[in-house]
C-alpha cells in the first residue's frame, strides 16, 4: 500500500492527483522547472514548498510568474517530514493523501510521465531548448553549516558592498577617462554620484541587492552597479524595469551567457521585447527596428552589452574570442509588432498570458536579408526564407541549430489573410528546410558531412534531402518591421542543447 503522506496544512486532495514540489529559490534546476509546471498547473492541482522565506519566496514567484500556489515551510519542518534528498522533489499523492509516485530533479520523461498519471497532456517537448534531464541541489534541511546546524532558509536577497567612487585627476577630462576606462570602444556618459541616485529612483530595490553573478568573471550585478552601467548607457530610470529581469536572464544558466561570451561564434544576446512595456517605455518595433531608430532599443541593449564587459569581464581583448564578432554587441535589442497581424506573440508562444510584458534572449548571428516582393501565397513566401535557413551555420550542417525568423508585417499579412496560423507557416518552413543529399555526394570532408548519419531523411519537391532542423521548435517567427517593403531577415544560433545556449523568457 502507498505510503500516506504527512499533513500540508491548508491542502486538500479532493480534485484527484496533487503534484506537492519543494523547491529552493536559489536552485537553477528549481527555475528551469518552472515553466514546465505552470503548464502542469494549468489542468491539474500542483502545490510549491518553498524552502526559503516569504521575500525570497515573492521574488522567486514573481521573477518565473509562478501559476501554482506556493506555501512556506517555516523551520523546514514539511521537508523533514516529507524528507527529500535533493530539490526540486515532487510527491504525487492520491485523493486520500497517500504518495503514489516521487521523482527529484529535472527530467523531461519523468514530468511528461507525472503529466500522464494526473490525466493530462505531456508538458515538455524532446527540443524545446531545455536539457532531457539536470540533477537538483541538495534539500536545504539536509544541508549542515561548520558548526553542525542546519542551514537557515534564504530569508532576503545576498548584498554586495557600495560601488567604489572613483577620483578623477585634476584636469583629465570626464567623458574621456570613462571611454578610456568602462566604454566599448564607444563615449559613454559618466557615471556620477547624481546621475547613479537618479537612476535608483527607477526602482525600489536595495542598491546593494545583487541581482545576479555575471559570467565569465562572475562579477556581483548588485542593484547599483547596474544603474551606473544604465548610466553610461543613456538608459532613462525608467528603464531599470526591464534592465534588473534582462540582468537575471542573461545569467540564468541555460542560456549559458559564459558559452556566448568566450566562443569563437559570431553570436551575441539579442533582447526581444513584448507586451505593454513595448509601448509603455517606447520600444521601436517598425521601420529600422534593428537599427538607431529609439532611445529605449538602443539604450537597454548596450546597457546589457556594459554590464557583460564592466560586470562580467567578457572583453574582447580577452575572453571574447568571437574571430569575426556581431554589430550586436553595441546593441541587440528589437520589439515585436505584435499588432500587425492576429498571430500568437513571442511571450504567448513561450507560456506567458498577452496582457504580460515580457523580454526573451537568443544567442544569435547578425541577421540575414530575405527578399521576396513577388509571392502572393504563403508557400511563395515561406519558399524564399526556407532557402536562407538552409545556411544557418554552414549549408550543410544539421540538426544542430535553430533560428529566429524576423518576419516583415507584409510577408506576414501575405501568410495570415489565406488564414494561416503562426504555428502552421513554423511548420511548413520547418518541414521544407533541408539540403538535398546530392550535395554531400562530392562534398569530400566539408563541415557537416561527418553527421550525416545522424540526419533524418526527408523529400522536398520531390528531392531527397537531410532535414536541416531538430524539430518545429527549433524555428520562431517574430514579426517586426516597417508595414512598407517586403523583407525579412533570419538569425541563426550559436549551437543548441544542454551544452550551448538555450532561449529564454522572463517576465518584466
Amino acid at each position: 500500500m502507498s505510503e500516506l503522506a504527512p499533513a500540508i496544512p491548508g491542502v486538500e486532495f479532493r480534485n484527484g492527483p496533487t503534484l506537492v514540489v519543494f523547491f529552493e529559490t536559489d536552485c537553477p534546476t528549481c527555475r528551469g522547472t518552472v515553466p514546465y509546471l505552470n503548464r502542469l498547473a494549468c489542468s491539474a492541482p500542483v502545490v510549491g514548498i518553498s524552502q526559503d522565506d516569504e521575500t525570497a519566496t515573492r521574488q522567486f514567484q514573481e521573477q518565473l510568474d509562478v501559476t501554482f500556489p506556493v506555501q512556506l515551510d517555516p523551520g523546514l519542518a514539511l521537508s523533514r517530514s516529507f524528507d527529500p534528498m535533493f530539490v526540486p522533489t515532487m510527491f504525487l499523492l492520491d485523493t486520500d493523501g497517500r504518495i503514489l509516485k516521487t521523482h527529484c530533479g529535472f527530467e523531461k520523461s519523468a514530468l511528461n510521465a507525472l503529466a500522464a498519471d494526473m490525466g493530462c497532456a505531456r508538458v515538455a517537448e524532446e527540443f524545446d531548448g531545455a536539457p532531457s534531464s539536470k540533477p537538483g541541489c541538495m534539500s536545504r534541511h539536509l544541508v549542515p553549516q561548520a558548526d553542525g546546524e542546519r542551514l537557515a532558509p534564504i530569508s532576503k536577497s545576498p548584498r554586495a558592498a557600495a560601488a567604489s567612487v572613483i577620483a578623477i585627476a585634476d584636469g583629465e577630462d570626464e567623458f574621456e577617462y570613462c571611454f578610456r576606462v568602462f566604454g566599448d570602444a564607444l563615449p559613454v556618459v559618466p557615471p556620477t554620484p547624481e546621475r547613479v541616485k537618479r537612476m535608483l529612483g527607477g526602482t525600489d530595490l536595495d542598491p546593494a541587492e545583487i541581482v545576479a553573478r555575471v559570467p565569465p568573471c562572475y562579477g556581483e550585478a548588485s542593484v547599483e552597479k547596474i544603474a551606473a552601467n544604465a548610466v553610461m548607457a543613456g538608459c532613462e530610470p525608467k528603464m531599470m524595469r526591464v534592465l534588473l529581469p534582462l540582468v537575471r536572464a542573461v545569467c540564468d544558466e541555460r542560456f549559458n551567457i559564459h558559452g556566448v561570451q568566450a566562443t569563437t561564434h559570431f553570436a551575441a544576446p539579442l533582447v526581444i521585447v513584448n507586451g505593454p512595456v513595448r509601448n509603455e517605455l517606447g520600444f521601436a518595433y517598425r521601420q529600422n527596428v534593428f537599427s538607431n531608430v529609439a532611445r529605449a532599443n538602443s539604450t537597454l541593449g548596450r546597457a546589457l552589452q556594459l554590464i557583460l564587459l564592466n560586470i562580467g569581464g567578457g572583453r574582447p581583448q580577452g575572453i571574447d574570442m568571437s574571430v569575426l564578432g556581431n554589430p550586436g554587441k553595441f546593441s541587440y535589442c528589437i520589439a515585436e509588432h505584435e499588432e500587425s497581424v492576429p498571430w500568437e506573440p513571442l511571450h504567448v508562444e513561450r507560456g506567458l498570458r498577452p496582457e504580460q510584458s515580457a523580454l526573451t534572449l537568443f544567442a544569435g548571428e547578425p541577421p540575414h536579408g530575405v527578399s521576396e516582393h513577388n509571392a502572393r501565397k504563403p508557400q511563395g513566401v515561406l519558399k524564399a526564407i526556407c532557402y536562407a535557413l538552409r545556411t544557418v551555420w554552414t549549408y550543410r550542417d544539421c540538426m544542430r541549430s535553430e533560428a529566429i525568423v524576423v518576419m516583415c508585417p507584409e510577408h506576414a499579412r501575405t501568410i495570415a489573410k489565406t488564414g494561416w496560423t503562426k504555428r502552421q507557416a513554423r511548420d511548413y518552413l520547418y518541414e521544407n528546410t533541408g539540403i538535398p543529399v546530392r550535395e554531400y555526394e562530392t562534398a569530400g570532408d566539408a563541415e557537416g558531412t561527418r553527421g550525416v548519419a545522424g540526419y533524418k531523411e526527408i523529400r522536398i519537391d520531390g528531392e531527397l534531402c537531410y532535414q536541416k532542423f531538430r524539430s518545429p521548435e527549433d524555428l520562431r517567427i517574430v514579426v517586426a518591421g516597417g508595414t512598407a517593403g517586403k523583407f525579412s531577415a533570419v538569425i541563426g544560433s550559436w549551437t543548441v542543447g544542454p551544452r550551448g545556449s538555450q532561449m529564454v523568457t522572463y517576465p518584466i
